[in-house]
């Protein structure tokens, strides 16, 4: 047999090919179908379309001129890693040393890919919420770990709640993931839920992964709180964030981690195995957006509540349900009155009305019968788009 007639399948590993190997997501798939079209209102982004502020961009341009385009150490600008501990500290309090405790990433998609599988060994369970952003789902997996999920309600408006995860602890639970807010549904964990929660971490002995990379894009003048700075939680908590998403530099690819020295000093040379270090004229970029004005943080947030308010007016308008989208960019909507499959939905209305979504189910099975819904666009597309999904919900379907 020639390489040539060797069917593809056959050259995966079996750990590639349990990794969806071969198959098509359906985030693959709707872009695929996307791409047939010249013209529609792409509602399915998750970067933000607003510009990076000009002293970001100024600082990576300076960078490049210095001849900045070497290796930095794989933990990151020791400048940077001194930014990050600042600003933990001025804003939350925390207190990290940014010479053992701070790793900076290639985004907060790497930093939750390392804490796992340098956290959780074959047959550990990691808890998650459900519906949840898909890269948990392939990090656990590649880890060996098994992914436990715990399923959120619309009536809650998609809150994780203390209740659910005490129920989904078992003696091979290690870690617990918790995403505030979230990516798809815009949900955010109350500090009330929060410290119910850290009561539980406490008393089953679990590591925490607090993905706070929404942070700064949170409503209603509604305040969070970091999961670290909880009673005795600092010491069992992966932090990660970034800077993707508040700064509108997602291309950047900067995140961190932010976790006790063992854990860093882990880390630290799977890290360097992937990726030698982060890009240094991203650092660079990085470090002017922690340090420079943050007047962007502001009149962004401005921008995306009127946009939150155009979409969110829209979908009630036609009779659409969604849980309450308090941060990130998202509205996750209830399609199940028409009777179709998200992913079934997500396509017709893609060739009938020429709008961009992506299926609920893409981010678990409690995400079936939902879409998610971004508001990462123009704001007479918004009001569009709002216009055509809530008449195609009302189209009588074959």
């Amino acid at each position: 047999m020639t390489s040539a007639s060797i069917p593809p399948g056959v050259l995966l590993s079996d750990r590639a090919r349990n990794l969806r190997g071969g198959e098509e997501s359906p985030f693959l798939r709707m872009m695929r179908l996307a791409s047939r079209f010249d013209s529609l209102i792409n509602l399915g982004r998750g970067d933000p379309d607003l510009s990076t502020p000009p002293h970001i961009v100024e600082a990576a341009k300076a960078a490049l001129d210095r001849g900045e385009t070497k290796y930095t150490a794989p933990a990151g600008l020791p400048a940077l890693r001194e930014a990050i501990a600042n600003d933990l500290r001025a804003r939350h309090g925390l207190v990290y040393d940014p010479a053992s405790e701070i790793l900076v990433t290639d985004g907060t998609q790497e930093a939750i890919y390392l804490a796992i599988q340098c956290l959780v060994n074959p047959g550990d369970e990691v808890i998650i919420p459900d519906p949840c952003y898909a890269n948990y789902e392939m990090s656990v997996a590649m880890a060996g770990g098994t992914l436990v999920r715990v399923p959120t309600r619309l009536e809650d408006d998609f809150e994780l709640t203390a209740e659910a995860v005490e129920v989904a602890i078992t003696p091979k639970t290690r870690l617990l993931a918790l995403i505030s807010p979230s990516n798809p549904t815009g949900a955010a964990i109350l500090p009330a839920t929060m410290a119910k929660i850290a009561r539980l971490a406490a008393r089953h002995e679990l590591v925490v992964l607090s993905d706070e990379l929404y942070e700064h894009v949170v409503y209603d003048g509604l305040k969070l709180i970091s999961f670290p700075i909880l009673p005795g939680m600092r010491d069992r908590t992966v932090l990660v964030n970034g800077v993707s998403k508040s700064h509108c530099m997602t291309g950047l690819r900067v995140g961190y981690v932010a976790a006790p020295a063992a854990l860093a000093r882990g880390m630290l040379e799977p890290r360097h195995t992937i990726s030698i270090c982060t890009g240094t004229v991203s650092q660079h970029a990085a470090l002017a957006a922690l340090t420079g004005p943050q007047d962007c943080l502001a009149e962004n947030l401005a921008i995306y509540e009127k946009r939150r308010a155009l979409i969110t007016h829209g979908l009630r308008t036609g009779g659409v349900r969604f849980g309450a989208p308090r941060g990130a960019f998202f509205v996750f909507a209830d399609i199940r009155p028409t009777g179709m499959t998200s992913m079934r939905f997500c396509e017709e209305i893609l060739q009938a009305e020429r709008v961009l979504i992506f299926p609920g189910h893409l981010y678990g099975p409690a995400g079936e019968g939902f879409v998610r819904i971004s508001y990462l666009a123009a704001e007479d597309q918004l009001e569009e788009a709002a216009a055509r999904i809530a008449r195609f919900c009302r189209k009588p379907q074959s």
